[in-house]
């Protein structure tokens, strides 16, 4: 089973051509993929600007899909079907990939998948390492931060999610605070290597209260008192900041985890822990997961890096596993700014409502 995947939800342009059969044991190979990061054109603006995004998709995705499919080797006629992310995302780019895959899926007389971005994240780890159903996900991104149980394609079970920002959105506006610039997550980790994390006494937001719920608000309002409170920023105040941040807003996600774990482990026979999503990046994070996962009998699993951040791979991926199961989508399909995993879950205010 070959698929083309497309990926415009937010500020990366992505195509993937993937073959795999998600029967039985999953396993999958990548025949080609290209990607372009629009993180230049959103700099200026120390954030992502929809309607650039949108243009930028428009702009480079026909040549992007051209080329990835003659990396590939493979003609249309050769594709079993061609998927998109369908939602949650920038609307006006989620448009773009839709009628791209759209058009292509007529022409060429092949099944259309909408995928859902975040299940896209959720099913990689399915093709890198053959997890098996149900497993834990933490899924920590730019717009999104919940834990979840995976109990198979399109059935997912909500035990947290963030109440307002997500984790990807505070490591971008605390960069902003302390002078890092765009994207704030990389350059945030960057300058804790050399800091102090002890130095500053932030909050940890929802640590030892009931359930699995986030918060990162009242971390990133710390953090901004602690930098007006200094008279100038040094290149060692910088540093500090972002170790004591870091070192907060990972033992606040630890936290929750750790309740999570102890809840799934109860509930269900599976005994996997995975991350993904832009965050999962991020080693001190990536590190106390494995030590949370061994605590709690847990095999840990985190995609490779290239596939945390949005990527035409997990797209394809996440197509095959649909069509595997005959879960294709009509041409009257319309893209979803929103698209929750677990529509019996309660809608949160904040970022964890596009979840």
């Amino acid at each position: 089973m070959i698929i083309l995947g497309i990926e415009t939800s937010c500020d990366e342009t992505a195509a993937a051509v993937v073959e795999g059969d998600a029967a039985g044991h999953p396993a999958g190979r990548v025949r080609a993929q290209a990607m372009l990061s629009q993180v230049a054109e959103h700099q200026p603006f120390g954030g992502i600007v929809p309607e650039i995004a949108a243009r930028a998709h428009l702009t480079h995705l026909d040549s992007l899909i051209v080329k990835t499919m003659a990396d590939a080797g493979v003609t249309y006629a050769g594709l079993d079907g061609i998927a998109a992310t369908g939602g949650p995302g920038l609307i006006g780019g989620v448009i773009v990939g839709v009628m791209t895959a759209k058009a292509l899926a007529f022409s060429a007389g092949k099944p259309f998948l909408a995928v859902n971005h975040l299940e896209a994240h959720a099913l990689t780890a399915r093709l890198t390492d053959g997890v098996e159903f149900p497993f834990l996900l933490l899924l920590v991104s730019g717009g999104h931060c919940q834990l979840l149980v995976v109990e198979g394609v399109g059935r997912y079970r909500r035990l947290g999610t963030t109440v307002d920002d997500a984790a990807g959105e505070a490591f971008d506006k605390v960069a902003k605070m302390i002078g890092l610039g765009y994207p704030g997550g990389p350059a945030i980790e960057r300058a804790a290597q050399t800091g102090d994390a002890k130095r500053f006494d932030f909050p940890r937001p929802m640590k030892g209260k009931p359930g699995c719920d986030f918060s990162f608000s009242g971390l990133k309002t710390a953090v901004r008192l602690a930098v007006e409170a200094l008279p100038e920023l040094s290149n060692q105040d910088v540093a500090d900041l972002a170790a004591s941040f870091q070192a907060a807003l990972v033992e606040s996600i630890v936290d929750r985890v750790r309740r999570a774990a102890q809840s799934f482990t109860q509930s269900y026979e599976g005994r996997t822990l995975v991350v993904s999503g832009g965050v999962a990046a991020n080693s001190a994070l990536r590190s106390s997961l494995q030590n949370i996962a061994d605590k709690s009998g847990l095999k840990f699993v985190a995609p490779p890096l290239a596939l945390c951040t949005d990527n035409g791979v997990m797209i394809a991926w996440a197509g095959i596993e649909r069509l595997q199961l005959g879960l294709t989508d009509g041409f009257n399909f319309a893209p979803r700014p929103r698209w929750p995993l677990d529509p019996t879950a309660p809608a949160r205010p904040g970022a964890g409502v596009k979840a």
